[in-house]
């Protein structure tokens, strides 16, 4: 039997950058499931904060030199990678000087949240979507982590959905507590949109917030599942989230049976 192919996608990865529990869930798990035999990769977004010299980051050129459109715009994707220290596990970067060269990753430096990370929530899912199919490599599970890459299933279940690699991939999107209380302004919709894509997929869009990207996501993932046991303060949501039955998967050692058994599942 051929090894399960599983991609992890999320914000960030211990030891490039350290802000949330995030961090330590996608650093853990893709090292256990290795160690079970299953091949993986990871993709974050390349945030300023990530020294590219003391983490020995280099372009990746074979993979780089798309361009990525969000709304009117394209942008240039680059593509960067890196090993994790004493782990046969490398990371790749999805990098642009517009959207991920600050001092910082979600809020500037008055803690506003940027007005833009809509835009750079969906160059990073459109880069990872468009990284692996440079790669050419087809992935069995793509595991979503954070409100980041909400529309990752949302684009593989419409503008990807007859690309030989995505054909028979599922998606897990994994929730934490990762709120944030701002409102997107402009045409949200319109920057999503991509092939195949019609207005009324996007209704839990119309909030133009967090709760609307967690809505969408899990709306179109294969399989949602929370971080941490008895939070309290995504029991409100939870409940709204009617598409999907939601597992609350503890993120301890015990997590990795759960995803083990989660992943075999979905596969077969």
């Amino acid at each position: 039997m051929s090894k399960i192919r599983i991609l992890y996608v999320a914000s960030e990865i211990n030891p490039f950058l350290q802000t949330t529990e995030v961090s330590d869930f996608v650093r853990k798990l893709p090292q256990a499931m290795q160690e079970r035999g299953m091949e993986i990769r990871i993709l974050v977004p390349r945030f300023g904060l990530i020294n590219e010299r003391k983490n020995r980051l280099h372009e990746v050129v074979r993979l780089s030199g798309i361009n990525i459109s969000v709304g009117d715009e394209e942008k240039p994707l680059i593509i960067k990678v890196a090993s994790i220290p004493n782990a046969k596990l490398q990371v790749y970067f999805i990098d642009n000087e517009d959207y991920f060269h600050r001092k910082s990753v979600f809020h500037d430096k008055e803690n506003r949240f940027y007005e833009d990370n809509d835009e750079r929530a969906i160059f990073f899912c459109k880069g990872a979507i468009e990284t692996v199919r440079k790669l050419g490599w087809s992935p069995d599970i793509v595991h979503c982590n954070d409100w980041i890459t909400s529309f990752i299933p949302l684009y593989l279940k419409t503008t990807y959905k007859n690309d030989p690699l995505f054909k028979n991939t599922k998606t897990i999107f994994t929730i934490y507590d990762n709120s944030f209380t701002h409102k997107f302004k402009g045409d949200l919709l319109g920057k999503v949109r991509m092939l195949d894509i019609e207005d009324n997929m996007l209704g839990h869009l119309k909030t133009a917030d967090y709760e609307g990207f967690v809505k969408l996501a899990a709306q179109f993932s294969d399989s949602v599942s929370v971080a941490g046991e008895n939070n309290k303060k995504l029991e409100g949501l939870m409940k709204k989230i009617k598409e999907k039955k939601i597992e609350s998967i503890e993120s301890d050692d015990t997590c990795t049976e759960s995803y083990y058994n989660l992943y075999n599942e979905l596969v077969s």
